[in-house]
């Protein structure tokens, strides 16, 4: 990224983040959930961007660890009595585990064979969501249970004699307290893994990752394990993944399989390629582009789709490394300059 550019990054990140901080007390219920929708898909973004991006491991069925964080708070919920709070590090912990299984097979493969396998398994996952009626409800899904906050609950009327929140703070209630109280947990957790990938790009893991990106044979030739670099940057997008799933069910209230089809890869991995392989700002602009852009489209519901993939063959004509262009990584040679 060029310096003039960072330096101007600097100076705009406190003013993004007073913008953040002032949306939901201004933001109609419709703004807070397409803000909510754009916040989950950072989330999948990132964690997709850390393995096609930076790793280098075209993955086509990323929705399967989507799906196993969203069904784990529902089935969590159903089975265990978990909530929210317990099932949001559990939904990372189970899809980092499900991207381990996955992973330490498969891993030596490359390219095209890894994207078929990946692609296999994220339908495997669905089809067993759709099928096993008995455990995940099938195709009529299952519900999930709403969000509390230290045992509060947002409704206007508290369950099983809870305490609604806004009786508690004595103020009136607010049919949006729930979409703002995931909105802000969604802005902390983003916050978070923007900074836990920003320490990662910069430590020797994730200067191996981008070396086994641009040539795995020099990194095995040095004595790399290439597999387990590998599962690391798997396990880490699938954990992500994870947790976005449980923020997914979570505001929806309701989870099925229509939700995890194999556009939903496509999806996002359209945004890791918009914004810009392994580029984190570029990520977060092309999560907010695709989320905002289908809505601005709504009042044209027959070519909705033709427009929107216009649009997305002109970006990348315009752009075609993305919208934030990344620096490589190396050492370069000057000219008149010996090495």
């Amino acid at each position: 990224m060029p310096v003039g550019y960072r330096s101007r990054l600097r100076w705009m990140m406190p003013l993004m983040l007073l913008a953040a901080l002032i949306f939901p007390a201004i933001a109609t219920k419709y703004l807070l959930t397409v803000a909510i929708l754009g916040l989950i898909y950072v989330l999948l973004g990132l964690g997709l961007n850390i393995v096609v991006g930076l790793a280098g491991l075209l993955d086509l069925g990323y929705v399967a660890f989507y799906a196993i964080g969203a069904y784990g708070l529902a089935l969590g919920y159903q089975y265990l009595g978990l909530g929210f709070w317990a099932m949001l590090p559990l939904g990372a912990i189970m899809a980092a585990l499900a991207g381990a299984l996955l992973g330490f097979p498969v891993l030596r493969m490359h390219g095209d064979y890894l994207a078929i396998v990946t692609l296999g398994f994220g339908e495997i996952i669905r089809l067993v969501l759709n099928n096993w009626v008995s455990f995940t409800g099938g195709p009529n899904g299952i519900s999930v249970p709403a969000p509390t906050l230290f045992g509060l609950e947002f409704g206007r009327r508290a369950k099983d004699g809870g305490v609604p929140i806004h009786e508690f703070l004595h103020v009136s209630y607010n049919p949006n307290l729930k979409f703002i109280f995931i909105y802000g947990v969604l802005c902390l957790v983003v916050v978070l893994v923007l900074f836990i990938k920003h320490r990662l790009t910069r430590m020797p893991i994730g200067r191996a990752w981008e070396a086994l990106r641009e040539d795995e044979i020099a990194c095995r030739a040095m004595g790399l394990n290439h597999v387990l670099v590998k599962l690391s940057a798997f396990m880490l997008g699938a954990s992500t993944a994870g947790i976005a799933g449980v923020f997914f069910a979570t505001y929806q209230g309701f989870v099925n399989p229509t939700s995890f089809t194999f556009f939903e890869s496509a999806l996002i991995l359209a945004i890791v390629v918009l914004g810009g392989m392994g580029s984190t700002l570029g990520v977060v602009l092309a999560a907010f582009v695709l989320t905002v852009a289908p809505e601005l489209l709504r009042g044209f519901d027959e070519y909705r789709v033709l427009l929107f993939g216009v649009l997305m063959v002109l970006m990348m004509i315009w752009r075609p490394r993305g919208l934030v262009r990344t620096s490589r990584t190396g050492v370069s040679v000057r000219k008149g300059v010996a090495p």
